[in-house]
């Protein structure tokens, strides 16, 4: 039985627009792309796992992104710092030796 999830997204149109242009995008990132799906399907009512059935993504990460909208809006769906130091060695240098 699937579960309900606490976190209810509502949108306006103008958050609705700006997420549907993100999503539409050709040439944003693919991250970006599937946090926008996440608030969409989220606003459209969808549970968690029907999110993550359409968009195949693990329902843990679907919940994840849900709930930082739900609580912060747009600033959540950029990507914050990293704990730890930054690498040393970009990764197309990494493997040369």
């Amino acid at each position: 039985m699937p579960r309900k999830s606490p976190y209810q997204v509502l949108l306006s149109l103008e958050q609705r627009t700006k997420l549907e242009t993100i999503a539409h995008a050709y040439t944003s990132p693919y991250c970006d792309v599937i946090r926008a799906k996440i608030a969409l399907y989220a606003a459209d009512g969808l549970d968690n796992d029907q999110i993550a059935a359409r968009l195949d993504t693990a329902r843990q990460i679907v919940s994840k992104w849900r709930k930082r909208f739900f609580q912060e809006g747009f600033s959540s769906l950029e990507e914050r710092p990293r704990r730890g130091q930054p690498a040393r060695f970009s990764p197309q240098n990494r493997h040369r030796g």
